[in-house]
C-alpha cells in the first residue's frame, strides 16, 4: 500500500501544473448559488384582469381583418382560408395595405416571413419597411409581391442533399390558413419553405399536404352518414410539458448549454420519490414566469388554458385548448420561442431537450388528436344515437386500423436523439407502437367481430348491433382511462399521442398519422363501395368491412402494462416490432409501406422523402458527437484535474498523519484516505481510457461517407461511451470534496429555485 501511495503521489507532482491553470468552477458554482438565493420574483401585469379583453390583439385575425381590409379583399382572403386557395397578385396588394396599416399601427418597424426548417426550431429573416419613394424620401411600403413570396438563403438550413450549397436560393410563401401576427416590432408572416426547384425543405408545407389528403378521406366516409359534411379539420391539443433551471446554475453547467442535458451529475437523495410536486403548489418564482408567458401567449391568440407542476422537481407543463392541427402547430412553436424568451426575463432557462436529468421523469408533448367536421361533429366523440356512433366506431376503427398499418412509420415520426433518452423508460411509452382503448370499447369492438357474419343480416341481428352501439355515450360516460403506459390511448373523445418528444416539432408526427389515416380511410370506403354494388345496403357493409377491419387490427391492442418486460414477448409474438436504435428506425421511412402512405399520397416526392431521412440521420449523428466531445472536455479538463486535485488532499493528510501519529495509529487512521485516493485513481485512469477510446470511435465514425451507416456507427461504438464515462463522474462526485466539485448538483439543479 505505501508503494502504492508513493507512485500516485508522483502522478500528483506531474499534475501539479493543472492546478495553476484550471479555472475555479467550484467558485463558479457557488457564486451562482448564492445569485439564485438573492433572487426576487419578477411580478409582471396584464394588460387586462379578463383575459378575453386582450385576447389576439398582436393577431391579424379575421375579425381586425374585417376592420383594415376592403369588403372584396377581406371576402377574397377569407374564402381563401375557408377552401385552402392562394391570392393573385392583384388580390395580395388589397391585403397588404390594410395588414400594413394595422401593423404600423401597432408600432411595426419591419416584416419576416416566419417558417419552420428541419431544425425541429423556427426561422426568420427581418426586413424593414423602408424604402426610398419617388422623391428620394424614405416611406414605408409593403406589398402584396413581399407579403406572398420572399427568397431567404436557403444554404443554412437542412436539406438532406436535395440541393446543391452553391443554390443557396430558397422561397418562402405565405400559410394564408395561419394569421399574421406581431412579435415586438415585427409582423411575422406563416409561411412555407421550399427550394429553388420546389422540393419542401420545412415542415408545414408536407403537414398541410397531409391536412388535404385526411380532408379529402374524412368526408367521402362522412357522406356515408350526413350529406352536409363537405369538410374535415384534424384538431389538435399540445401538452407542452419543460423543466426550469436558474440562469447562473445553468451557465455554471457548460453540458446544459451546450448539449441541453446534464452528461453527468448524480441522483439527488431526493427527487420524485414521493410525487409531491405533482399538481402541487407552484412556487411563486415560478409563477410569476408562467403568468408572464400566458400573457404574451394570450396576446398572440395562444389559448393556453391549463397550468401545472410534473411529476418531477423544478418540471411543469402547459396546455391550451384544441386548435386546428396546423394552427396548434405554428402554436406550439412560437410558444416554446415565447417561453425562451419570458425565461430570461425571469432569470431562468427552459430545458425543452426530452431527459435533460438522469434517475427522474423526461418531458414529453402529448399530442391529443382527433377530427372535426364542418357541421361540428368530433368524430372521435360518441354520438346521441346508433347512427352517430356508427359514424364514431367507423373512424375509431380505421385509426386504430392505420397505427396498425403504419406502426413502424408513426414510431419513426417520434425517435430522435433526445427523445431516444427518455421512451422505453418506466416514464414514458415504449418503443412498441399500441392502441389502448379501455374495457369497455374494446368488449363493444369484440362484439361487432362476434355478430357481424359474412351472410346478409336479419333485421333483427342489425337491430341488436344497432341498440348495442347506442348505448356507447352511457357506457363511456363513467369508464373510461387513459392508461399512462400506453403510446396512443383513447382518451374519450380523442387519441392521445404520449411518445411525442418535448422538443419535437409536432408536425413530424401528425403528418405520419394523418397521411396514414388518409390512407386506411381510403381503403375502407372502397372495400365498403365493393360490397354496397354487389347489392348489400349501405349499414350491412359498414359493418361487415368494420369487422374485418378490426379483426385485421387486433395485434396493435393492448390493454395492460406498457412497461412491463412481459409486453415486449407478448409484442413480438404478435408481430409488433421494438426498434430502440434511432438510425433503425429513422430507416423505416423508406419502407415500401412507408412510401406507399407518404409518397403514394402525394405528401412528398421520392425525393423529398429520402432527403428529410438524410437530414435525420445527420441530426442525430451530429447530436451525439456534441455530446461527447463536450463530455470528453468536461471529464479531462474540469472533473479529472478536481479528483486529481482531491487526492492531492488526501495525500497531504496522509503525510500530516505520518508525521504527527506513530506507524501504528498511522496506519489505522490514514486506512480510510489511502482507500479514496485507490478508488479515485481507479476512477480518474477509468475515465481518461474511456475519453480517449471515445474519440478513437468519433474519428473512425466521422470518415464514413454513408449517412445511414454514419449514423449506426455514432449509435453502437460511441454513443455507449457517454453512459460508460458518466458512471465514473458520478461515482466520483460522491467521493470528492464538495467544496471542489466544480458543477452545480442534481440537488441544487432541481431544488433551487
Amino acid at each position: 500500500m505505501k508503494n502504492k501511495t508513493k507512485k500516485i503521489g508522483g502522478v500528483i507532482e506531474k499534475y501539479i501544473f493543472l492546478f495553476k491553470n484550471i479555472r475555479k468552477m467550484a467558485e463558479l458554482r457557488f457564486s451562482a448559488l448564492k445569485e439564485v438565493f438573492n433572487r426576487e420574483p419578477v411580478v409582471t401585469h396584464a394588460p387586462d384582469k379578463n383575459v378575453s379583453k386582450y385576447f389576439g390583439i398582436d393577431v391579424f385575425n379575421l375579425h381586425k381583418m374585417e376592420h383594415y381590409l376592403s369588403m372584396d379583399a377581406f371576402k377574397v382572403v377569407k374564402r381563401a382560408i375557408e377552401e385552402g386557395k392562394s391570392l393573385t397578385r392583384r388580390e395580395a396588394d388589397q391585403v397588404a395595405i390594410g395588414l400594413k396599416a394595422w401593423a404600423l399601427e401597432r408600432g411595426a418597424t419591419h416584416f419576416t416571413h416566419w417558417f419552420h426548417p428541419l431544425t425541429d426550431g423556427t426561422a426568420e429573416k427581418h426586413d424593414g419597411f423602408i424604402e426610398y419613394g419617388e422623391n428620394g424620401h424614405l416611406v414605408e411600403n409593403f406589398s402584396g409581391e413581399v407579403l406572398v413570396q420572399s427568397e431567404p438563403d436557403a444554404s443554412s438550413f437542412p436539406s438532406g442533399g436535395i440541393r446543391n450549397t452553391f443554390e443557396a436560393r430558397g422561397y418562402t410563401a405565405w400559410d394564408v390558413s395561419s394569421p399574421v401576427f406581431m412579435v415586438g416590432t415585427t409582423l411575422c408572416i406563416p409561411t412555407i419553405f421550399v427550394s429553388y426547384t420546389g422540393e419542401a425543405l420545412d415542415y408545414k408545407a408536407p403537414l398541410l399536404k397531409s391536412l388535404s389528403a385526411l380532408d379529402k378521406a374524412a368526408v367521402d366516409i362522412c357522406q356515408y352518414f350526413d350529406k352536409d359534411v363537405t369538410k374535415v379539420i384534424a384538431t389538435l391539443g399540445i401538452e407542452q410539458e419543460y423543466f426550469l433551471v436558474d440562469e447562473a446554475l445553468f451557465y455554471a453547467r457548460p453540458d446544459l448549454v451546450l448539449a441541453e442535458r446534464t452528461l453527468m451529475g448524480h441522483q439527488s437523495s431526493k427527487d420524485q420519490q414521493l410525487a409531491d410536486h405533482y399538481f402541487g403548489s407552484i412556487p411563486e418564482r415560478v409563477m410569476c414566469f408562467i403568468k408572464d408567458f400566458e400573457c404574451e401567449a394570450h396576446k398572440l391568440g395562444i389559448p393556453v388554458k391549463t397550468r401545472h407542476n410534473e411529476v418531477a422537481p423544478n418540471q411543469f407543463e402547459c396546455a391550451p385548448m384544441f386548435e386546428e392541427v396546423n394552427l396548434a402547430v405554428d402554436h406550439n412553436q412560437l410558444l416554446m420561442d415565447i417561453m425562451k424568451r419570458v425565461a430570461r426575463k425571469h432569470k431562468f432557462r427552459v430545458l425543452f431537450h426530452e431527459k435533460p436529468f438522469a434517475g427522474i421523469n423526461g418531458s414529453g408533448k402529448h399530442n391529443n388528436w382527433s377530427m372535426a367536421t364542418n357541421t361540428g361533429v368530433n368524430l372521435l366523440s360518441p354520438g346521441k344515437n346508433p347512427k352517430t356512433n356508427l359514424q364514431f366506431l367507423t373512424f375509431l376503427v380505421n385509426a386504430i386500423k392505420a397505427v396498425n398499418d403504419s406502426n413502424e412509420l408513426i414510431r419513426a415520426s417520434v425517435m430522435n436523439e433526445s427523445n431516444s433518452w427518455r421512451l422505453g423508460g418506466h416514464e414514458a411509452p415504449p418503443a412498441i407502437i399500441s392502441v389502448f382503448l379501455g374495457t369497455y370499447l374494446s368488449n363493444t369492438l369484440n362484439e361487432i367481430a362476434r355478430k357481424v357474419t359474412d351472410k346478409k343480416m336479419t333485421p333483427a341481428q342489425k337491430t341488436e348491433l344497432k341498440l348495442g352501439i347506442g348505448k356507447i355515450p352511457e357506457i363511456l360516460l363513467d369508464n373510461t382511462d387513459r392508461n399512462r403506459t400506453s403510446p396512443f390511448a383513447f382518451t374519450g373523445n380523442r387519441f392521445e399521442f404520449r411518445a411525442v418528444g418535448s422538443s419535437a416539432n409536432c408536425s413530424a408526427a401528425m403528418i405520419t398519422l394523418n397521411s396514414a389515416m388518409a390512407r386506411q380511410l381510403a381503403i375502407f370506403k372502397k372495400e365498403v363501395d365493393d360490397i354496397i354494388r354487389k347489392g348489400r345496403n349501405k349499414d350491412e357493409a359498414i359493418f361487415q368491412v368494420l369487422k374485418k377491419t378490426i379483426l385485421d387490427s387486433e395485434k396493435v391492442l393492448f390493454e395492460g402494462d406498457n412497461y412491463n418486460p412481459e409486453w415486449h414477448s407478448e409484442a413480438a409474438k404478435r408481430g409488433l416490432s421494438n426498434i430502440a436504435s434511432v438510425p433503425e428506425s429513422i430507416s423505416r421511412y423508406l419502407t415500401a409501406h412507408s412510401r406507399e402512405v407518404l409518397v403514394g399520397s402525394g405528401i412528398f416526392t421520392d425525393k423529398e422523402l429520402e432527403s428529410r431521412v438524410e437530414v435525420e440521420y445527420e441530426k442525430f449523428t451530429k447530436k451525439v458527437q456534441i455530446e461527447s466531445r463536450v463530455l470528453a472536455d468536461l471529464a479531462i479538463n474540469h472533473i479529472v484535474p478536481t479528483g486529481i486535485k482531491y487526492m492531492s488532499m488526501l495525500l497531504e493528510n496522509l503525510r500530516g498523519l505520518k508525521e504527527a501519529f506513530p506507524a501504528k495509529e498511522y496506519e489505522k487512521l490514514g486506512e480510510s484516505s489511502r482507500e479514496a485516493i485507490t478508488i479515485i485513481s481507479e476512477h480518474i485512469n477509468g475515465i481518461k481510457k474511456l475519453v480517449f477510446d471515445m474519440v478513437e470511435e468519433r474519428k473512425k465514425a466521422n470518415v464514413i461517407e454513408n449517412a445511414f451507416e454514419k449514423a449506426m456507427a455514432y449509435e453502437k461504438n460511441v454513443k455507449p461511451y457517454l453512459d460508460e464515462i458518466r458512471s465514473h463522474i458520478d461515482k466520483l462526485e460522491l467521493i470528492v470534496d464538495d467544496e471542489i466539485w466544480p458543477l452545480p448538483k442534481y440537488r441544487e439543479l432541481l431544488f433551487t429555485r
